[in-house]
This record gives structure tokens, sequence and C-alpha cells, in this order.
């Protein structure tokens, strides 16, 4: 039986590699991992090449239904670039809308696009989490030029007919995360004091699994037709909730210094981090209920369960 054909970009990413070896699992469409450089699943599927800052780099899209479009230059925490607005357009804008020209004109039916929540902007207040629907307000080169590559792929797909899916993840965790949930996972499995016990926020997460739940149940879904929409846990946490429970998982004491969150901002705001400091003591929620009423789609994994598995596999990584 020839199942359909989905083509799924970054697979050498985290969200990428997860979603190929989920397809392969789930054997309900057939991968095509499109990468930049050998992973695991090299031998496993088919694969191709692709690099979005090469105009002459396209990936082959004959009998391709679905693209999945989750490679992008990344948001870091401290960029360098001298024009980072350009550097990121190069990728994230100019990149992904020359792949999505060349899938209308191969006949693919629908572009899935994993953006970021980034678009709607970077805090929440309290009782009004960011929905779907609202303004677009991103505040960096990396949440504007995802914002520019929405609009760009919205406009292609009214122009073409080729049905464009958004979906907009905040912070993603699980296995094999990387980046700053890392870090965390490493400052907690140290026993370092951190000096967030005081802060008082709410902010929303999305384990992979959920994430890989949503992004497969749009790959046919007829009402995700030109939709966007948001993703998480359905479950916030505060930043020192998050710590006790990671804590925990990882089987050690969460040392909590109770300093005023006030208190970090301004010490941020003096060493030139009010950024870093926004993010750790802001709160930036989603609503999601968007996705229960067009798709009948919720988590399909607790925060607790995905925290714990989370936990588990860094605790086996170390152990090599």
């Amino acid at each position: 039986m020839n199942l359909p054909q989905v083509l799924v970009t970054g697979a050498s990413g985290f969200v990428g590699e997860a979603l190929v070896f989920r397809l392969l699992v789930d054997r309900e469409y057939t991968p095509i991992a499109v990468l930049r450089k050998p992973t695991r699943l090299c031998g496993l599927c088919r694969i191709q090449t692709l690099d979005l800052g090469d105009p002459k780099s396209l990936p082959v899209l004959v009998n391709v239904e679905v693209v999945i479009h989750a490679a992008a230059r990344v948001h870091v925490m401290n960029e360098t670039a001298d024009n980072a607005l350009a550097e990121f357009r190069k990728i994230n804008v100019d990149g992904t809308l020359r792949l999505a020209r060349l899938a209308a004109e191969s006949g693919v039916k629908r572009f899935i696009f994993v953006s970021s929540i980034k678009v709607n902007g970077e805090t929440t207040v309290s009782g009004r989490p960011f929905r779907a629907d609202d303004p677009s307000s991103p505040c960096d080169p990396y949440g504007v030029s995802k914002y520019e590559a929405e609009e760009a792929l919205k406009a292609l797909g009214y122009k073409t007919g080729m049905e464009i899916v958004i979906i907009r993840p905040p912070l993603v965790y699980g296995r094999g995360v990387k980046a700053n949930f890392l870090s965390m996972l490493n400052l907690i499995y140290k026993g370092m004091p951190l000096p967030l016990g005081g802060i008082r926020n709410q902010r929303s997460l999305v384990a992979i699994e959920n994430l890989l739940s949503l992004i497969i149940t749009c790959i046919d879904h007829p009402a995700a037709s030109n939709q966007t929409f948001l993703v998480s846990d359905g479950d916030d946490v505060s930043t020192p909730q998050l710590l006790r429970r990671l804590a925990r998982a990882l089987d050690r004491p969460a040392r909590l210094l109770p300093i005023p969150g006030w208190m970090l901002e301004w010490g941020g705001s003096v060493l030139g981090r009010r950024g870093v400091v926004a993010r750790v003591c802001g709160s930036l929620q989603v609503d999601i209920e968007k996705n229960s009423e067009l798709l009948d789609w919720k988590p399909i994994f607790s925060m607790e369960k995905a925290l714990h598995q989370t936990a588990d596999y860094y605790l086996e990584e170390r152990a090599k």
C-alpha cells in the first residue's frame, strides 16, 4: 500500500527528528527527512538535503502531499550577528518562501509551518493568555522573521490554493531537549542555588509528544486548512513550580532562593540582561481552546509525565 508522502524539513533538529521518528512508528504516512547533516534517521527513510540560505538548494517534491516545515534559523539568547534581522530573514522568510513556492508548483496540497509563540509577543498579563487569532506583536528579530514568513505564506496560499497551516509553540521540551532547558536540568542536577523562588508568574510549555500530536492531526484534518493554532500542555506553571517539578523528577532538591522578581528585574536592567530576566520572570500563557473546538484535539501527555520522561532521558545520557 502506498502511503501519502510527507516531507519534513529540519529533520536533524529536536522537533523535526522526533516528528520523522513518530511518522515511521505510526506507519500512516511515508516521511521524507530533509536535513543538513547526517543523523540517526539515515538508513531509516528517504533523505534529502536542504540549505535554506542557498537559493539553488531545493528538495524534490514529486508526489509529496504535505510539507511540514520545521527548519529555521533559531532564536538564541545572545545573538551576535551585526544585522540579526537580515540574517533571520534570509533563512526564515526568504528560504521558507522559496520552499513554499516550489511546493505549490509541485502540487503539494498542504504546507504546515512550525512558527513560534514569539509572533504573538513576549509576555502576557494575568487572565489574558495569547489566542491564535490575536493581533501579532513580535518583539525581536526572530519573532519578526517568523511573523513575516507567516504573512508571506498566507499570501502565497491565497494566490495558489495551497493550504497553509501555522502552529506556534512556546518552549518545547522532552527527550532529546537541548539549549536553555538542558542548562536548567544541569543546574538542578548539580544542586546549584537559584535565585528564582520569589517569582510569581505563569508560563505555558509544550511537551514534544503534544506538539507532534497536533502537527500530525493537522496533516489531513479538513478543519485545519488555512488556520493558525497555538499549542501547549494545558497546564501552566510558575518558574518555581517548574523547577520543583523537575527537581522531583531528577530526585534532587530544589534549591530556590526567595529573591523577589522585581529585584531580579532591577539586576537584569543594571547588567544589560533585561531580556533574559524577563523571559524567566514574566508570564507567557496560551489559550488552546481553538484546537479542541476545530480539531477535537487535546494534549495527549500530562506535563508531569512529560517532565519525568525528560528527566529520565537526561539521567540516561549522563550515565553513558
